[in-house]
Parts: C-alpha cells; sequence; structure tokens
C-alpha cells in the first residue's frame, strides 16, 4: 500500500476555529493544574513510547494530549508493513527527545479504538494535540516523509497550542541501548534433539509434547516455535484421507474447515503459495469465527514457512488486503 500523506495545514486552520481555541485553553488549565501539583517530572526515553488500550485511551492519550503531542500507530502483530514502520516511529520517538509521545494501539486487540478513528488500513498513523484527533498518514511511509510530517505536527503544537512536549531524563540510556537480557540457557538441547528424532519416526504427536516441553521454559525459543509449527501440520496431515480432503475442497468451496485441510495438504506438497491463496479467498469471503479459524491457520501457515520467506510477506500484504 503506498503511503497517503496527510497535509498539517488542517491543524493550522484549527486555530482559527472555536474548538482550537478551546482545546488551547483547556490544554493551558491542565498544564497549570499538573504546575500546581509539582509536575510530572523528568521520563525517561523508555517512557516514549507506550502501548495503549481501549481501557487506557483517556487517560494515556486524550489527557497526556494537553502536555504533549501524541503520535498513535494502529498496527497488528500479522501486517508486515506495520514491521517496518513501527521500528522507525519508535526510533524517532527517542530522537524527538519528548517532543511528541508515541502510542502504539493493536487493531486486533483494539477494534473499537480502530473504528473510531476510521481507520479503513493499517499501518495508519493520526495525532491527538490538545484533544484534538489528526490523521497524519497510511501505509509505510519513508523515514524522510515521517520526519517532515513530525516537525510540522511538533511545530504546530507548539505555536498553536503550546506543548511544548515533555522533560526527558537525560541520564536514563534509551531502551535500545539497554543491554539485552540474557536468553535462559537452559538443556534445551536434548528436548530439541529428542523433537528431532521423533519427526523422524513419524511421531507426531511426540514431537509436538517436546517442543511444547521447551516452550513452556523458554517462550521466545525461535527453533522450539517453527518446529512446533511443522510438526502439528504434519501431524493435521498424517490423520487426513489426502483424496478425500481434496474431494471435500472441491465440491464444498464455503465450507472453511474443508479448505483449512486443503490448503494443509497444498504445503505439504510444496505448494506455498496456493496453500496461502486458498486461505486469503476464504478470509476474504467469510466472517466472525469462520473468518477468524482462516486467518489464524494462516499465520500458522506463516510460521513454518518462516516470516523471512518473500512468499509469506506477499500472503501477508493480500491477508490485510483482504481483512479490511
Amino acid at each position: 500500500m503506498q503511503p497517503r500523506n496527510m497535509s498539517m495545514s488542517g491543524v493550522v486552520d484549527l486555530a482559527a476555529v472555536k474548538a482550537a481555541q478551546e482545546a488551547k485553553a483547556k490544554a493551558e488549565q491542565t498544564r497549570a493544574e499538573a504546575a500546581r501539583q509539582g509536575g510530572a517530572g523528568a521520563v525517561s526515553p523508555a517512557d516514549l513510547v507506550i502501548d495503549v488500550d481501549e481501557a487506557g485511551f483517556e487517560r494515556d492519550v486524550l489527557q497526556r494530549s494537553a502536555e504533549v503531542p501524541v503520535v498513535i500507530d494502529f498496527w497488528a502483530e500479522w501486517c508486515q508493513p506495520c514491521k517496518q514502520l513501527s521500528p522507525v516511529l519508535e526510533r524517532l520517538a527517542v530522537e524527538y527527545n519528548g517532543r511528541f509521545l508515541l502510542a502504539k494501539i493493536d487493531v486486533d486487540a483494539n477494534q473499537m479504538l480502530m473504528q473510531q478513528f476510521g481507520v479503513q488500513g493499517i499501518p495508519a498513523v493520526f495525532a491527538v494535540v490538545a484533544g484534538q484527533a489528526l490523521p497524519l498518514f497510511q501505509g509505510a511511509a519513508g523515514e524522510a516523509q515521517i520526519r517532515e510530517t513530525l516537525d510540522q505536527l511538533v511545530e504546530v503544537a507548539e505555536q498553536r497550542f503550546g506543548l511544548t512536549g515533555l522533560t526527558v531524563d537525560a541520564d536514563a540510556a534509551p531502551a535500545a541501548a539497554q543491554p539485552a537480557a540474557a536468553e535462559p540457557a537452559g538443556p534445551y538441547d536434548g528436548l530439541l534433539e529428542a523433537a528431532v528424532q521423533a519427526l523422524d519416526a513419524g511421531d507426531f504427536a511426540g514431537a509436538v509434547q517436546a517442543y511444547q516441553n521447551v516452550l513452556a521454559d523458554d517462550p521466545g525459543n525461535s527453533e522450539a516455535k517453527l518446529g512446533l509449527a511443522q510438526a502439528e501440520l504434519l501431524r493435521r496431515v498424517g490423520e487426513m484421507d489426502p483424496q478425500q480432503v481434496r474431494k471435500d475442497a472441491a465440491d464444498r468451496p464455503k465450507d472453511v474447515e474443508a479448505q483449512i485441510a486443503a490448503a494443509d495438504l497444498d504445503l505439504v506438497g510444496g505448494h506455498v503459495e496456493d496453500a496461502f491463496g486458498r486461505l486469503i479467498e476464504t478470509v476474504a469471503r467469510t466472517a466472525g469465527d469462520d473468518r477468524d479459524a482462516a486467518r489464524l491457520r494462516l499465520l500458522e501457515l506463516f510460521e513454518v514457512v518462516g516470516p523471512e520467506d518473500p512468499r509469506v510477506a506477499a500472503a501477508r500484504r493480500a491477508l490485510a488486503r483482504a481483512l479490511f
């Protein structure tokens, strides 16, 4: 999806209308009240990027927007362009040193907020300034374009609303500079080897259990996550009658479970794009639980193939179009 630039001229125009004047007055009142109570104090660079949900939106976004512009990043785990854009926004939030606050909203978990902002596709970036919601851009924009938009935002926020941003504690290291926590060195080699041996022997249930044992102690173990996805796929396919599965999928194109089973067979047979395409088409023509079942199976198959595979990236984009 190509990014759609959103001009900041609309923000400037708001200064001439009553709503903007009221917003400015409210922001000034809020800042004055905070000053009487001793102020909010300095924040660390890590506090410049926050996760926000529906329950905390008023506190974390609307109220904070009276002291600092809040940039909202609407994203989802399955959205590949989001994975390109979000790290750039997070890095710039730290670089801009408190001139804006970045609020990340997962659309899968916060559908109501997505609807209230009129989000048609993700990634989508908005700003809230003194309680006023403003669209910035949609799509994975380039860094130069993002900087230009942010520069306009902080300038307008300061000149028109008097928002000078947050004070950042210079002695606190940004989150990115903190030493990474060491991964547990637990005795996983034996379990992983046992899982591989079980796969080689056709004991898919045993392999699933072995990988689950690793993930119970080390949820971030990438080798175990990939192995589990593969083992579960092989276990499902091993219990199928391929001829019957193909017949059911052909005879009942609207049967979600039949299409999911056929997609598993497609993938095991090496027809990766056919598997992805079948499930994306199913997502596009279904709703509710049926759509969710097809989407979740597609995400599982992405794990099997691997996130770096270009076919996965293309399918993620197609899935986003089907969903939105």
